[in-house]
């Protein structure tokens, strides 16, 4: 791919409506678990994203065929003949270690490569394999890659996760779909991608109950019970919850649509207590601002506390409100790299240890930045958007990542920015 920036012309706010696409950390497991039913599933609502590009292709190497149309995949995997997925493409994205959960539980083994993705920290995948290790998987590490096979078959187990990771979560859910008798996984991660991906296994024949509490309860079923499916994907929330900061940043009204307000209670709180009116329906939510923006505190946790994913867009909130904020990073230690981004264009960002001050500021000027992750780089856009002058963020591949025509969607809310070529700078 081409390298190009994005580039933005400062000070045009935001108004009028989006539509968000599918969740991007929903679409690519419900595509690894199209693997358990064994024919033709149709998926609805897929972003069209570099990382669903990504994972198109990892199940293509395994036999399936994938076919897009539109916002629509249909995924043959009845010619699945193969348990082993490429390091060149599964060091793109962490989330094709989502493969392995179905892989074992179609196929009784699996050969993955350990994961690469954005560099957000160590991100281990231990908890993926202590809870298949609870269901009778048997593991080994080998030249990069990691080996799993099940030489007394699955089993159903109690499986207590360490921390409430949505990717263990989901490999053990996987995994445990056709593992002979119960399995409870406590301490299970909540996000609605739990839940809509617990939807599409039940949907398959699967037995899973509790998805979206702390406790999940899977009932195993042979293999032979699962049968491929129809589904459509969730909303994406932190698309949503991206230009929702757009519109609390420059004033709004901004109204995104084709998202359950519900899963972004605590984002919409922040925004309410930054001084934002919100105002949501069934699928839509809107915010507008007339006074300033006032400072918050900000820990990040595990759902439903306020999303790692949002801490670098409302680190941009809080860099030009009123007074001092302080944001913790619970999640993710590598996590603050915005701060020094933000800061090439005039925020003042202390950071000690996992907590960052953020000082206020009037304005911020546009200059040269580079997106260092997917969250990173949407921000950086934003905060071009607000600034005064020309902002070029560089690296995008990041952004594309994660965002449908990010640049589209922001130019329909007003917004002067473009796409070219970026040749000249070795970011």
């Amino acid at each position: 791919m081409a390298k190009e920036m994005i580039v933005v012309e400062g000070g045009t706010p935001l108004v009028g409506e989006v539509r968000v696409s599918g969740a991007k950390n929903s679409a690519l497991k419900l595509i690894a678990a199209s693997i358990l039913g064994a024919g033709e599933s149709v998926i609805h609502n897929v972003p069209l994203i570099s990382d669903i590009a990504v994972m198109s292709k990892v199940l293509e190497t395994l036999g399936a065929r994938v076919q897009r149309e539109d916002h629509t995949l249909v995924i043959d995997t009845a010619n699945v003949d193969t348990w082993e997925t490429p390091y060149e493409l599964v060091s793109k994205m962490r989330a094709s270690i989502s493969v392995l959960g179905p892989l074992v539980a179609r196929f009784g083994r699996a050969r993955v490569a350990m994961p690469g993705g954005c560099n957000l920290g160590a991100r281990k995948i231990d908890m993926h394999m202590v809870g298949m290790e609870a269901l009778g998987v048997h593991f080994e590490t080998d030249h990069g890659f990691i080996e799993a096979s099940t030489p007394n078959g699955l089993h159903g187990a109690y499986v207590a996760l360490d921390f409430p990771s949505v990717g263990a979560t989901e490999n053990t859910m996987m995994c445990a779909v056709t593992a002979e008798g119960q399995t409870v996984i406590e301490n299970a991660a909540r996000e609605p991608e739990i839940e809509d991906l617990a939807d599409m296994l039940n949907a398959m024949g699967a037995r899973v109950s509790g998805a979206g509490t702390p406790t999940i309860v899977v009932e195993g079923v042979s293999a032979s019970e699962l049968h491929p499916c129809e589904h459509t994907t969730v909303g994406d929330r932190i698309e949503a919850g991206t230009f929702l900061v757009g519109g609390a940043m420059t004033g709004g009204p901004v109204t995104v649509r084709g998202i359950e307000p519900g899963f972004l209670r605590m984002a919409l709180m922040k925004l309410h207590a930054m001084g934002c009116t919100v105002d949501f329906g069934d699928d839509w939510i809107t915010v507008s601002r007339k006074g300033p923006l006032e400072a918050i505190d900000i820990q990040t946790l595990p759902h439903p506390g306020f999303p790692t994913d949002l801490q670098a867009q409302f680190m941009l909130l809080a860099a030009v409100a009123q007074g001092n904020s302080v944001i913790t990073e619970n999640v993710f230690e590598n996590r603050f790299m915005f701060a020094d981004e933000i800061g090439r264009m005039g925020a003042s960002v202390t950071i000690e240890d996992h907590h960052a001050i953020v000082e206020g500021v009037t304005s911020l000027q546009g200059t040269d930045v580079k997106a260092t992750d997917l969250r990173c780089g949407a921000a950086l856009v934003l905060a071009g958007v607000f600034a005064e002058g020309v902002t070029r963020v560089h690296k995008v591949h990041h952004i594309d990542r994660g965002y449908e025509d990010y640049v589209g969607k922001l130019s329909s809310l007003g917004a002067r920015l473009h796409r070219e070529p970026d040749e000249d700078i070795d970011w």
